[in-house]
Parts: C-alpha cells; sequence; structure tokens
C-alpha cells in the first residue's frame, strides 16, 4: 500500500512552508500528517455517529496492534521510534477527535478549550518539535502553544461550518457572535507570541519553514477581523490566504527569521495555561 501524501493535498498552508524544510524532514513531516489527516478523516466523513466512532475504535486498535499492512500506522511506528514520540501524545490525540464524536459539541469553559486545543493541534506542535530534535522543556511547551495557536484559529474560522455539525468550540461570553470570534483570535495571538521563542531551537534549516507556516496560519486570523461583524463574516464563505498572500508573508518571515537571532530568553509566558490542562494531563510526561 502507497502512503497517500495529505499534506500535498489538505494543507495548502502547511504544504507551503514545508518547501522550505530539508526533504529527509519533509518526508517525516508528512508521516506524521498523513496519520493525523487519517483520523480526521474518520471522524469528518458523511457517516452515521456510531459508524464513525466505530471506525475511529476500529483505526486505534490497529494503531495499538502495530499492524504493518496499513503503511500509515506502520510509518508513524517508525518516527515515533525514531524520534522518541510518546504514545500517550498520540493517545491524547485520539481523545481528542474522540470527543468529536458527539450529537452535540459545546465548549463551556476556559479549561475546557485548552484541553481540546492541546489534543487535537497541541500534540501535533509537540510531535513536530520532536521530529525536529527540539530537547528543551521549555521549547517544547512554546511547540504546544504553536499547535493550540493555530487550533484556535481553526476555530475562529470554522464557525459556520461546525455550527452545521453542531458543534460549538468557542466561549460565547456575548451575545454577538462575532465578538466571541474575535476575543478567540486574540487568544490565539497570545499563544502565537509565547510560541516565537521556542523556535530559536529548532534547527537553523528547519527554522524558516516553521516561522513561515506560523505568520501564514497567523494572516487567517487577521483577515477574519477585518470582516468587523459576523453578516460579513458568514457571507465570506471559510476564509483563507491566497498564493500572493502567502508570498507576502514568507518575505516578511525573513523579518522574523533575522529577530529570532537577537531574541532574549525570558520567562515562558503561558505557565498558568500549562497548569490547567496539566491538570487533567500530564504534561511532563509526554514532554
Amino acid at each position: 500500500m502507497v502512503t497517500k501524501n495529505y499534506l500535498s493535498i489538505y494543507a495548502k498552508s502547511f504544504n507551503w512552508s514545508g518547501f522550505f524544510l530539508p526533504k529527509n524532514i519533509y518526508l517525516k513531516c508528512s508521516v506524521l500528517y498523513d496519520f493525523c489527516r487519517t483520523i480526521d478523516n474518520i471522524a469528518d466523513q458523511n457517516k452515521e455517529l456510531e459508524i464513525k466512532k466505530k471506525e475511529l475504535e476500529e483505526f486505534k486498535k490497529k494503531f495499538e496492534d502495530k499492524n504493518k499492512n496499513d503503511s500509515v500506522i506502520k510509518n508513524m511506528w517508525d518516527l515515533m521510534n525514531e524520534r522518541n514520540i510518546s504514545k500517550k501524545i498520540v493517545d491524547d490525540l485520539f481523545d481528542g477527535v474522540n470527543s468529536d464524536l458527539k450529537k452535540e459539541v459545546r465548549i463551556k469553559t476556559e479549561k475546557e478549550l485548552l484541553i481540546y486545543s492541546y489534543r487535537v493541534a497541541g500534540t501535533v506542535g509537540l510531535m513536530m518539535a520532536k521530529i525536529f530534535g527540539v530537547k528543551k522543556k521549555e521549547s517544547l511547551q512554546r511547540a504546544i502553544d504553536l499547535g493550540i495557536a493555530m487550533q484556535l484559529t481553526n476555530i475562529a474560522r470554522d464557525v459556520v461550518e461546525d455550527e452545521k455539525k453542531n458543534r460549538f468550540y468557542y466561549i460565547n461570553n456575548s451575545k454577538d457572535i462575532f465578538s466571541s470570534i474575535k476575543n478567540t483570535i486574540l487568544k490565539a495571538d497570545s499563544f502565537y507570541d509565547s510560541s516565537f521563542e521556542g523556535i530559536k531551537d529548532i534547527p537553523l534549516g528547519c527554522r524558516f519553514s516553521i516561522i513561515v507556516a506560523r505568520r501564514v496560519y497567523r494572516q487567517i486570523g487577521r483577515k477574519i477581523l477585518q470582516k468587523r461583524d459576523i453578516d460579513n463574516y458568514r457571507r465570506a464563505g471559510k476564509i483563507y490566504v491566497t498564493n500572493f498572500g502567502k508570498f507576502i508573508q514568507t518575505l516578511f518571515s525573513l523579518k522574523d527569521l533575522l529577530i529570532l537571532f537577537f531574541v532574549r530568553k525570558k520567562k515562558y509566558e503561558k505557565e498558568v495555561e500549562y497548569n490547567l490542562i496539566s491538570e487533567e494531563i500530564g504534561l511532563n510526561e509526554r514532554i
């Protein structure tokens, strides 16, 4: 069986930034993305809820059994063994996707939002950092932050699409839904800011790619804010960054790369949020 390169099919922003990775590292990232995308496709397919739950359980069992007949699973285990990626991180990812398989999903508290965002995306940020060979605890924490930031961007972008599936991930403390979307983007920005210093521990040959991915994805939130109200937001459809926009953000990323050389070490900004997640999930064990 040939592994599908879902990275090039689905993840346009990440595939753009992946152009700047060394080929061997890009292939390892592609293995991770193929695995994550396979799980997502099970959850997002147009089938009855119970069927999706059963298929996810079957795929998880195949993963736990290290089924080498499935190239996606075989390649993922090879990657985990090579890069010392804890199975607990992958279990967290499964838990996050499984939490979406309900008739209604509604996030009500900050803690719920952080835990969900860690499970479905912070896990990926952590595994990516391990692919790059990052060792420092604080830099791995910041890699989680980048994953959480991107998930919060996804939540802000996909409100209309998620509503149709009875999924409400933003914390709605206002009658004005766009205000809640804006707050989600501002929260994402704080995690993007926290992630920046951690990129300094990524090997130089891989660093620029992550800077580009971070800039391009953050730009989605800024484009959402330009809609100004919920009516314009709904009319806009799914908001994305054009290829020209990605090119512009890539140019700005050159400045970020230069700034990174002169960034001074500062105290980790997200200790409170990190501890909040750790109340339920042993993050130190994953790192």
